[in-house]
């Protein structure tokens, strides 16, 4: 398949607000792809690369100096080879050249659109409004499976590529052959908001009520001495965290898989801010580790010697849980009758809220279900940043004024939806004024564009309708609560969500 095949799909997608329209163009290009295209394909189409890292950002491609092929001439086999190739290079003396070299002649091989298109998509600005949720029913439609199979099958594989592939050439029995396998982390379940604790006990009578924690998502897999640690995007951070290792280790048992929250905690039990347990992540320091021991909260067992348990009712992985993890386990009780008073308790003890889990529910990962409901007293929700504006008296010299987007559940670019200077302390302008200026896009006078991908948690009071946003509403008193590096633009809020927010309608809230 010729790369100018997917440019001129990319192109149609992005023309569209049609989320049926968009399901048929990526449909129609799945079918037509040769099997061992197919990953790349489904990667290019959901603004990604097959590689992890290239090693090649904005400045490297604006340097290359390519001139463009007058007609199209490469295929997306070609186009994948080359990028592998680059980013394979090693790291040392003449790596950066080498590199260089390897995308300059991929590079001139392109017409000008597909090298906008391939400079677009390196770089995470390829906006054409297919997410892994349309792309997900594309796969079901181009393979003639159900959706379900094909949603199941990505939960278990974590890799949208891999699970196009495998139902594009072994349909739905190769779908039913993927299992949950230690060591491979899988997406993890979503929950709702509920607008109030009475609501969401309405919703779920026979449930559980546990603390809702300020603290990050973990996922840890053990096998006999083997364990491996997750963050809520699949990375491993094993290395970082090895007294999560050591603790997991010692389980009574032989393999497991739970899912849980993990904080930071002070002297006198509180929790940290969420900043400084994202800061253990990326380090191994000794110092650091030792200042910031990390603690585990697990609230669900997904495995347990040898038997999966995604399919079993909460109740029967609640049971498997209190029985391998034990005093790790998050606050809570079985039953809503004394829900009020463990929303008390949570906040009182410097958590965020409760959450409402039906016991009857299986562990449906990756969709935000109402299976589990979510309380949280003070409404925030998590939006993209879209650009940032240069401050003013004190704040000179630095970015302040954040741009604020929200999701658009048919896959297009962020919905402006208000801005906010507020709640930012000097370190977090700091940071952002830094971070920004890597993630630039352009800029005028007052204002640094960036790319659409970093996510912060916004308090606010409500919404209100505006005609000054192209969301057609305005956040009402928001200021920044925190960024979420755990977070990625896909887990950000939707518009539909902040406009449940709206003066009168506040049927929703966000996470």
């Amino acid at each position: 398949m010729l790369l100018s095949e997917i440019v001129r799909a990319s192109a149609e997608l992005a023309a569209t607000r049609s989320r049926k329209a968009k399901v048929a163009i990526l449909a129609a290009v799945l079918r037509a792809a040769e099997p061992p295209e197919l990953p790349a394909v489904i990667a290019y189409l959901t603004g990604d690369t097959a590689q992890d890292r290239l090693g090649a950002g904005w400045r490297t491609l604006a340097g290359l100096g390519a001139e463009p092929a007058e007609a199209p001439n490469i295929t997306v086999a070609e186009v994948d080879a080359a990028l592998a190739e680059a980013a394979g290079t090693a790291a040392g003396a003449g790596s950066t050249k080498r590199r260089q070299e390897v995308l300059h002649a991929l590079f001139v091989r392109l017409t000008r659109a597909e090298q906008e298109f391939l400079f677009r998509l390196v770089t995470g600005e390829l906006r054409q409004g297919a997410l892994e949720g349309v792309m997900v029913e594309a796969i079901a439609a181009a393979a003639e499976v159900g959706i379900e199979d094909v949603r199941r099958a990505f939960m278990l594989s974590g890799r949208l590529p891999v699970t196009g592939q495998t139902a594009l050439t072994g349909g739905q029995a190769a779908l039913a052959e993927f299992r949950l396998t230690l060591g491979t982390p899988i997406r993890p379940m979503l929950a709702s908001p509920a607008e109030s604790l009475e609501e969401a006990v309405a919703e779920h009578a026979d449930a559980i009520v546990e603390y809702k924690m300020d603290g990050a998502r973990i996922q840890v897999h053990r096998s006999g001495e083997e364990v491996h640690v997750y963050t809520r995007t699949l990375r491993e951070i094993t290395g970082s965290v090895e007294e999560l290792v050591e603790l997991v280790r010692a389980l009574p048992c032989e393999s497991v898989v739970l899912d849980g929250e993990t904080l930071a905690l002070t002297d006198a039990g509180r929790p940290k801010p969420f900043q400084d347990t994202m800061s253990r992540f990326g380090s191994t320091r000794d110092e650091q580790v030792k200042a910031l021991l990390l603690r585990p909260y697990f609230f669900d067992c997904l495995h347990l010697d040898g038997v999966d348990l995604l399919d079993a009712p909460l109740a029967e992985r609640n049971e498997a849980l209190r029985k391998v993890a034990g005093p790790h386990i998050i606050p809570g009780e079985i039953g809503t009758a004394s829900a009020g008073a463990v929303l008390e308790a949570a906040m009182e003890a410097g958590h965020e809220g409760v959450m409402i889990k039906d016991l009857a529910s299986p562990y449906a990962a990756g969709r935000r279900g109402r299976a589990w409901l979510k309380v949280k007293p003070v409404h925030t929700i998590d939006l993209v940043v879209l650009a940032a504006e240069w401050g003013h008296g004190r704040r000179t010299g630095t970015l302040s004024n954040l741009h604020l987007g929200a999701r658009d559940p048919d896959g297009g670019p962020p919905i402006m939806v208000g801005k906010t200077f507020k709640g930012m302390t000097d370190e977090i302008l700091a940071w952002q004024t830094k971070r920004f200026q890597e993630i630039e896009t352009h800029r005028d006078d007052w204002t640094v564009y960036v790319r659409p991908e970093v996510v912060v948690e916004i308090e606010l009071d409500s919404a209100q309708v505006s005609t000054r946003y192209p969301g057609g509403l305005a956040l009402r008193f928001a200021r920044v609560v925190r960024y979420r590096p755990d977070k990625e633009p896909a887990d950000a809020d939707t518009i539909d969500t902040v406009r449940g927010l709206l003066q009168g309608d506040r049927s929703e809230a966000a996470e």
